[in-house]
């Protein structure tokens, strides 16, 4: 799959950073995709999506824009003409008008999902203990501790702010639906799925597909590639 000529810029979601790309960059740059992971600070819904525009700024030819978990929201912000197809890995896809926990609340949580609230410093962490119950059930020991001590934290102001219209409106956009998620449950995630009309691959994998399943995200990528090439 020649990559000439094409980048992908992946976007991380809460409490992750771009190291959890890992396995999906090097197959991919390997194939002379430029990839480059953009670091959200997490600190509010524009200052990540400021980020993300700036990470666009550097990428050269069309762009793949690739979002897991919050990062759907995030991706969909972006107004940058070099977007050209964008992906959900496990992600959220807002629509116009809603917030991002409106979405992600519409079903009821999954039973062994983490209770979720912000410390004295306002910012929402993942118990360490979420990392192997609800949000990479299938990673390794090393991959879990890699995952909880590099892990980021979410501030409320990412997630209550009503998101203008999407960018899922006006490009195409594919979407892994992680049938074994424990954070954003299988229910939602077709929901969303089917409402912004994208490819749908669904496959029994966790929350963070990048870490335990990477192969699969980068087939879905290169489907992308194929369709910004094309474009």
């Amino acid at each position: 799959m020649p990559g000439e000529n094409v980048s992908v810029v992946l976007v991380h979601g809460a409490w992750a950073d771009g190291s959890s790309w890992a396995k999906v960059i090097v197959p991919l740059a390997a194939e002379g995709v430029e990839v480059i992971a953009a670091p959200l600070p997490l600190t509010s819904f524009a200052e990540d999506t400021a980020a993300v525009e700036r990470t666009l700024e550097r990428a050269s030819g069309p762009v793949v824009l690739v979002g897991h978990a919050y990062a759907g929201a995030v991706i969909a912000a972006a107004r940058s003409e070099k977007v050209k197809a964008l992906v959900y890995i496990a992600a959220l896809a807002p629509e116009e008008g809603e917030t991002v926990a409106e979405v992600f609340y519409r079903n009821k949580p999954h039973p062994q999902a983490p209770k979720l609230a912000p410390d004295r410093h306002g910012l929402i962490y993942l118990p360490h203990e979420a990392f192997a119950g609800a949000f990479a059930q299938n990673a390794s020991a090393d991959q879990l501790a890699l995952l909880s001590a590099v892990q980021r934290p979410l501030s409320p102001a990412c997630i209550t702010v009503p998101v203008s219209r999407p960018l899922w409106k006006d490009r195409p956009s594919w979407f892994l639906i992680a049938e074994q998620d424990r954070m954003i449950v299988h229910d939602t995630q077709r929901f969303m799925a089917e409402r912004i009309h994208a490819r749908v691959r669904a496959h029994p994998v966790d929350h963070a597909p990048m870490v335990t399943a990477p192969g699969l995200v980068v087939d879905i990528i290169r489907e992308a590639i194929g369709e910004a090439l094309s474009g």
